[in-house]
């Protein structure tokens, strides 16, 4: 594979082309490099990965509190155990010199976020103050002396970040910069701010060190710089010194979805090629490549020289030895989920991963086969129930799944049907596999009793059983026209061409975009009719976003989707109002009649005409078999809604934590 093979970036010779980007990760305290954070990298760099980019790494007093900083000499030695610890596992490794501009929070870093003009983000909602000439010089000068203590802690490379909507982007563009001196006005000035930094770089650290710039490849912000413009840009950079371009999508603040499952799968990467093609160094591909297929087809393609995987490694940290070794069903894809990492970040909390509950763990993580060999009965065949028969099995007990339906998967089996979100199917296609690899029994169609599992006779017990939707005391909610959202997103019940949804919440949003899909044409059509010419753009947007169906969700609470994490959440209320989806708010259902839904909203009853009326008001959990087994047998342990309904998240971590104490 090309992938597995060495390439250069400057003086620096990487043993393959797979680089790990920087990654926010909340390891941190105050600046300092933790063992958390060294043994989270040792583990991605013993697993294979040719380039680790830690960071951002904050070059002055702007920034998150839990990051990494480098503005200060007190930081090299943590920064020099960390580099050690990659060195130690045959890696190479780059510091990500971070500035955020306007990115910054006031009420976290106790002053005013600084910009090159005062226009405030709406990711943030705050406002920047302008930056005078004098301090713009400051900044290019601390980023150049953060380098070179980069370079003091033994790091092989370091990494602008001229990416995302943070500093160097908010001078290159003129959404941001709206200044009158000469870092401000035509592009050439816009310019200015990003070439200087890498030229005081290039003369703190000397020819020889390599020296990298991520860039966004298109800002796809309105007014804002597109690809050619950033081509331009990565060409004077080259000019000035830079020895590899790591290509990213858009900022932060875009309405196009950089890193959720609704971005196809390396669908940036002609971002990468279109810097490729300007450039004589170098250049990285990233964004939602998280599969070595995906990857070793970006670069015979030559769209790209390396390939950037970040989530991919905080999913399996063994991703390219296994790849290495033609282990391919064994890797664990990262599916773009967001809740273990950017749905943390944006909550404040350290970064873990849905699909590896140990990311994040590595220090107290001794993964121990186990001491004594067990006969163990999972009962259910959800996420919780598969990962804790997978941890079991891999530790060596004689592990035995049953489920009463006829696939395993559970509810991310209904969170893959809506438009966007298969890649959840992804993560069942993988424990489904591992399940076979390791030999546990599955038994489909096998539904649990006091009695049966008597008979069977384990040595311990893990209650998987999920959760049930619940049926709300609405007048008529017994009618023909009444069903499960649940049952509709599983195939099991049909629906008439106008749809109510009862509740706003994950479930209700979902159904109502799978539901809303009907009858729009398809990628494949879509390509076809636009190369042909054969409609009008406008046209084809409405055929790609317009079904058969006339859908409503109404929800009690002021918002809706309250309960999806916040990097997805956007992302979905914003496909529902592409796909034409009504949404009713502060409104609640009354009655069911054949006629519809009569609701009461802020006091008055309105009537919504339907032809089928969906629930989608919460779940409960199955737990009663649990709480009747657990006098007969010495261990049972219970996961993941049979606890109480939570994110899958939740239930995975539980799961994994059930198999370890087995």
């Amino acid at each position: 594979m090309k992938l597995l093979s060495p390439v250069r970036i400057g003086q620096m010779e990487l043993k393959n082309r797979v680089v790990m980007p920087a990654m926010h990760l909340g390891y941190c305290k105050d600046g300092f490099v933790t063992n958390k954070l060294i043994e989270f990298y040792r583990a991605r760099a013993r697993g294979g990965v040719g380039l680790i980019i830690v960071g951002g790494c904050t070059i002055d007093d702007q920034g998150y509190g839990n990051m990494i900083k480098i503005d200060d000499d007190k930081y090299i030695p943590g920064l020099a155990e960390l580099v050690n610890a990659v060195h130690e596992e045959g890696g190479k490794i780059a510091a990500q010199l971070f500035q955020p501009g306007r990115y910054s929070y006031s009420f976290l870093m106790g002053i005013q976020p600084v910009a090159p003009s005062p226009i405030p983000s709406k990711l943030t909602r705050q406002m920047p103050r302008e930056l005078t000439t004098d301090e713009v010089k400051d900044i290019v000068n601390s980023f150049g002396r953060s380098a070179v203590r980069a370079k003091k802690a033994g790091f092989d490379t370091v990494e602008v970040i001229g990416s995302a909507g943070y500093l160097v982007s908010q001078f290159l563009s003129p959404v941001t910069n709206r200044r009158q001196d000469e870092y401000g006005g035509h592009f050439e000035n816009r310019m200015r701010f990003g070439l200087e930094v890498a030229q005081n770089i290039r003369e703190a650290v000397g020819p020889d060190y390599p020296v990298m710039f991520r860039v966004g490849g298109n800002d796809f912000m309105p007014g804002g710089n597109t690809n050619r413009e950033i081509a331009v840009f990565c060409k004077r950079l080259e000019e000035a010194g830079v020895d590899a371009f790591n290509v990213t999508g858009g900022w932060h603040e875009t309405a196009v979805p950089q890193i959720t499952m609704a971005a196809p799968r390396g669908a940036f990467a002609y971002l990468a090629r279109g810097v490729k093609e300007a450039v004589n160094v170098p250049v990285i591909a990233c964004n939602r490549i998280n599969d070595p297929i995906l990857a070793e087809e970006i670069l015979a393609n030559d769209m790209a020289d390396l390939v950037g995987m970040a989530r991919a490694m905080i999913a399996d940290q063994d991703l390219v030895n296994k790849a290495a070794e033609g282990r391919f069903a064994e890797i664990r894809k990262c599916i773009g989920c967001n809740q273990g990492c950017l749905d943390a970040v944006f909550t404040m909390k350290p970064v873990g991963c849905l699909v590896n509950a140990g990311a994040g763990r590595e220090l107290e993580d001794v993964f121990r086969p186990a001491a004594q060999i067990k006969k163990v009965l999972v009962v259910g065949g959800g996420p919780g129930g598969m990962e804790a028969a997978r941890v079991a099995a891999e530790r060596g007990h004689s592990v035995t799944l049953w489920e009463k339906g006829n696939r395993l998967g559970g509810q991310l089996n209904i969170a893959a049907e809506p438009p966007g979100r298969s890649e959840f199917a992804t993560f069942v296609e993988y424990l489904s596999s591992e399940l076979y690899r390791l030999g546990v029994a599955v038994e489909l169609g096998k539904e649990a009793n006091e009695n049966n599992i008597k008979a069977f006779g384990p040595d311990a017990v893990v209650m998987a059983t999920g959760a049930a939707p619940v049926t709300p005391p609405i007048d008529g909610v017994g009618s023909p026209n009444v069903c499960q959202a649940w049952d509709v997103l599983g195939g099991k019940s049909a629906t008439g061409r106008r749809v109510v949804i009862i509740g706003g919440g994950a479930v209700g949003c979902e159904a109502a975009l799978m539901l809303a899909g009907k009858g729009v044409i398809n990628a494949e059509t879509f390509h076809f009719l636009a190369l042909n010419n054969a409609e009008s753009w406008e046209t084809l947007k409405e055929l790609a976003t317009r079904g058969i169906k006339d859908i409503t969700v109404i929800e009690m609470q002021k918002t809706v989707g309250a309960d999806i994490g916040v990097s997805s959440r956007w992302v979905i209320l914003q496909e529902m109002q592409r796909f034409g989806v009504k949404m009713l708010t502060g409104a609640k259902a009354k009655k069911i009649n054949d006629k519809g839904v009569i609701l009461d909203v802020a006091g008055k009853e309105e009537i919504i005409e339907a032809d089928t009326i969906l629930l989608a008001v919460g779940s409960q959990s199955v737990s009663e078999l649990s709480e009747r087994i657990k006098e007969s047998f010495p261990e049972v342990y219970m996961v993941g809604d049979a606890v109480a309904p939570r994110k899958a998240l939740d239930a995975v971590h539980q799961g994994y934590l059930a198999g370890k104490v087995l």
